[in-house]
């Protein structure tokens, strides 16, 4: 295609040029994530927060505000109801019900089925107590701790340990702003999530490996460039490839996030905007802190231990 032609073409940026002022952006990026996380913390789904949670389908458009003041007198907690799709026949009622155990939470799905009568349709039923949801959400932050450890020793063992942290930093940050950014939104964060962020790491740290090693290639292959042209040229080696993947995986994300549904909601968004940062950070991050280790120094040692004679004849 000819609009993105200019793509394929060399090109030659001075992405290091910029690695100053990147550098005040992801960090400025990290610290409004955790702040933002602090003060309004998240919008956790019925998997982490426990409760019930019910898909109803009714054949005329439901009355919310009705339907709120028939459910108000029931011991359940907060209780929130929002439409599905366009047609308003569809509901989801979320009830927190969070001290209640199984029998009691069971007894109050039974209720509010008897408001609802007869000709509704109960097409969803989820019930979580507090417990299985403390223990979802500690196994989830455990999985991303484990995820971005596992990461870095694995590029700590393909390269070296310098890019190691590189890639650890660059993750980091993905992660930090990408649920800062959910809980900016409110976007419900369940274990659909969780998939979203481990999935976006794989990405991310995909993205990395190519330009590490085009990095490292460059580093056999060009023995007197200084490092920061290095590193702008492995940059531009594979920033048509870095676009043209990050594009076609994007427009994949969107056409997810506008037409899959309630139920893909979270795990769409999160791809979108874990994209857009993941490609950023590959460059910005993982790659520009490089320079603040001697990459050639720790090449010519590596090279140096493989053949300790040198050249003979």
């Amino acid at each position: 295609m000819k609009l993105f032609s200019w793509i394929t073409k060399d090109t030659n940026i001075n992405f290091m040029g910029a690695r100053k002022f990147t550098y005040l952006i992801s960090g400025l990026s990290i610290v409004l994530a955790i702040v933002c996380i602090a003060v309004k913390s998240f919008n956790y789904g019925i998997d982490f927060s426990g409760g019930i949670l019910m898909e109803i389908k009714d054949e005329q458009v439901i009355d919310l505000d009705k339907l709120r003041s028939e459910l108000a007198h029931l011991d359940i907690g907060e209780i929130n109801i929002q439409t599905i799709g366009e047609t308003g026949q569809e509901v989801m009622i979320r009830a927190q019900a969070q001290m209640l155990d199984e029998k009691e939470q069971m007894k109050a799905v039974n209720e509010i089925k008897k408001i609802l009568g007869n000709d509704v349709e109960i097409r969803k039923v989820e019930l979580v107590g507090p417990q299985v949801g403390d223990e979802l959400k500690r196994d989830g932050v455990l999985a991303s701790l484990i995820a971005i450890v596992g990461i870095s020793l694995y590029i700590w063992f393909r390269f070296e340990w310098q890019f190691a942290i590189g890639a650890m930093i660059g993750l980091v940050h993905d992660i930090l702003v990408t649920v800062g950014l959910l809980s900016l939104f409110q976007i419900d964060f369940s274990l659909t999530t969780v998939a979203a962020i481990l999935t976006l790491a794989g990405y991310s740290v995909n993205d990395t490996v190519v330009t590490y090693d085009r990095i490292r290639e460059n580093l056999r292959k060009y023995k007197t460039m200084s490092q920061v042209d290095l590193l702008n040229k492995s940059i531009n080696d594979i920033f048509s490839r870095t676009l043209l993947t990050g594009l076609t995986t994007l427009l994949a994300s969107i056409a997810l996030l506008i037409w899959g549904g309630d139920a893909l909601r979270s795990f769409s968004f999160t791809l979108v905007w874990g994209i857009l940062i993941g490609t950023y950070s590959s460059i910005y991050v993982s790659t520009v802190i490089l320079d603040w280790f001697d990459l050639r120094k720790t090449q010519e040692e590596k090279e140096k231990d493989i053949n300790p004679f040198g050249n003979v004849g």
